[in-house]
């Protein structure tokens, strides 16, 4: 009975680079594609809200901020479910939230529903599905990492471009409330594209349900043999026949509490090791670079087109809307950056920081533009810029090793959510107060090129003293997080 059960944990599934991970890689494009589309276009729906309810623009931006940054900001969160459970179920209820929110907000009210339904439980459930689709993907390529991923994450961008003139055409078709019905629809098919994500290895849920059977059962084994004592114990006998009734007493209290010691230990350890990884400047660096990136790039996918507007440069053009360039570019800027990084010459550190810096400057330019083929040239710029997500578990790879990919990461894109989730509020109230977005464009933009120089400066100096991840001494620390992190550290990396 003993032999069998500790082979799945022990084997280690080398990453197979192809076949059947060809087919993670198009159901994850797909789930992105579908999942993804009408977050990823916003920025067609916010005029209609500003419409609708009538709110001002830094209370209807929290909308289009939150289905954003909180599936980011849960991301810690994510990752646990992914490992825990599986990327398939997690891609199954994640269809599930996108398709309901999306159908719910075609009932709001007012604004602050549409918040709950729009922003809160699709932005969780488009969390949940970016979580499982880059972590099967991570785990079924290592050479064609980059290529996978960005293959992967330019779904959202596709989506965005095609949901971007969908959402349009539906609009004056059947209204608001009619276009959030059909796209929660078609949100649904989420759910069939779980079908190819069989993980490398059993979720830890699964192992551990097998482990706890096991245990029963070698209890009970142990209990049926103490039942027959030997000759030798029958003068003890006498004596502990009355314990062993005391102890199935308090059988159920004591390992309870044993249960609730062992369960916080397992996550004081693990909370600690997330928080020692950040002791690592180049990661702190990264995380400080993300959240002004997220910050400052994400306003202008929701602005630009009322910018546009309001400006009055819109009249007698009949031209691609802003959102579905922005998103082009980003479909092209994923694809581009991912191939870049599998480049053995290319710094993955340092094109990321590059990419952050020229977004930055992008957005400085954007208070100088005076016509529309202007605001599409930097709405494609900014695009492009923004494919930098698909380098962002490379980066983190290459920064802590692929063992604490699952937690850097997730720290990582808790720093994105909360710059995603602040931006769009933020240059609401600076238009709100000052009924202009320069500032705010001014001020976000510089942030974005300062924390781009200190990442740059941080991994010149400081990288070689963060060496890779020699698991030598932490071994220690991070047994407990080791079998958390089982189905994520395996496959990569033979």
């Amino acid at each position: 009975m003993s032999p069998p059960a500790p082979g799945p944990p022990i084997t280690r599934p080398l990453a197979l680079d192809g076949g059947r991970g060809w087919a993670i890689v198009a159901s994850g494009f797909l789930a992105l594609l579908l999942g993804y589309g009408s977050p990823q276009s916003v920025g067609v729906l916010y005029p209609e809200w500003l419409l609708a309810f009538g709110e001002g623009k830094a209370v209807t931006a929290w909308v289009g901020s939150l289905v954003g940054g909180v599936g980011l900001i849960v991301g810690p969160v994510c990752s646990v479910c992914v490992v825990n459970f599986g990327a398939r179920p997690v891609t199954v209820f994640s269809g599930v939230m996108v398709a309901g929110g999306l159908m719910l907000s075609s009932f709001a009210p007012n604004v602050p529903f549409l918040i709950f339904s729009y922003g809160l439980v699709v932005g969780v459930g488009v969390g949940l599905l970016y979580a499982a689709t880059l972590t099967i993907t991570c785990l079924y390529f290592d050479k064609r990492r980059g290529l996978a991923l960005g293959i992967v994450s330019s779904g959202t961008s596709v989506g965005g471009f095609l949901y971007a003139t969908l959402q349009s055409e539906l609009i004056e078709l059947l209204g608001l409330d009619g276009c959030l019905l059909i796209i929660g629809a078609l949100a649904l098919n989420v759910v069939a594209c779980a079908g190819p994500m069989r993980p490398l290895t059993p979720p830890r849920y699964y192992l551990k349900q097998r482990a706890a059977i096991l245990e029963r059962q070698l209890q009970e084994e142990a209990e049926l043999s103490n039942q027959k004592p030997s000759d030798k114990d029958q003068g003890i006998t006498t004596e502990t026949k009355e314990p062993p009734v005391r102890r199935r007493s308090l059988f159920s209290c004591s390992s309870f509490i044993k249960t609730i010691k062992i369960k916080t230990r397992g996550y004081t350890q693990c909370l600690s090791s997330m928080l020692s990884l950040l002791q690592d400047r180049v990661l702190m660096a990264l995380c400080i670079c993300l959240f002004f990136f997220s910050l400052g790039n994400t306003p202008p996918q929701l602005f630009l087109q009322e910018l546009a507007r309001s400006s009055g440069l819109t009249e007698g053009v009949a031209s691609i809307s802003l959102v579905s360039l922005y998103s082009i570019g980003g479909g092209v800027g994923r694809l581009g950056l991912g191939v870049m990084a599998d480049m053995p010459w290319v710094d993955s550190v340092h094109l990321y920081a590059l990419t952050v810096g020229v977004s930055g400057l992008a957005v400085l330019l954007i208070p100088f533009t005076s016509s529309y083929q202007d605001l599409q040239v930097l709405s494609l710029v900014l695009g492009f810029l923004s494919g930098n997500w698909t380098l962002t578990p490379y980066v983190t790879s290459q920064v802590v090793g692929v063992e604490k990919l699952a937690e850097a990461h997730g720290i990582l894109m808790f720093f994105g959510g909360v710059g995603i989730t602040l931006g769009p509020p933020v240059v609401g109230c600076f238009y709100d107060v000052s009924q202009s977005y320069d500032v705010a464009f001014f001020i976000c933009g510089g942030g974005m090129m300062v924390s781009s120089i200190v990442l740059f400066l941080a991994t010149v100096s400081l990288r070689p003293q963060t060496p890779p991840p020699p698991s030598v001494a932490p071994e220690t620390e991070l047994n407990s997080c080791t079998v958390t992190l089982v189905t994520d550290a395996t496959s990569p990396v033979a």
